[in-house]
């Protein structure tokens, strides 16, 4: 018997925020696809924020600190999210081997 595969974390949550999985046995899907090109946008504008801030943050006002910080807390649910599916992945990998 065939062990089905870990759903996967998908890097979107759903309607009210929830977490979205994909439960399939091609890796190479057009969602998986998508999540993989997702993920990998996220982790991007996740770098050039990080970049961004840190040029910022010596000289900025309060309100730019604000605007920045709550960009900075949504890349960083996207990172942990992606992170978190990752990290699902690779233990279903090491437990299939």
């Amino acid at each position: 018997m065939t062990q089905s595969p870990e759903p996967r974390l998908l890097p979107w949550s759903g309607p009210e925020g929830k977490p979205c999985y994909l439960i399939t046995d091609d890796d190479g899907g057009p969602v998986s696809r998508l999540a993989d090109t997702t993920e990998s946008t996220q982790l991007g504008m996740g770098l050039q924020l990080l970049a961004h801030a840190r040029c910022l943050l010596p000289d900025a006002p309060h309100g730019e600190l604000r605007y920045l910080a709550e960009r900075l807390a949504e890349c960083l649910a996207d990172v942990l999210r992606v992170a978190e599916s990752r990290g699902r992945r690779l233990d279903a990998f090491d437990s299939a081997n």
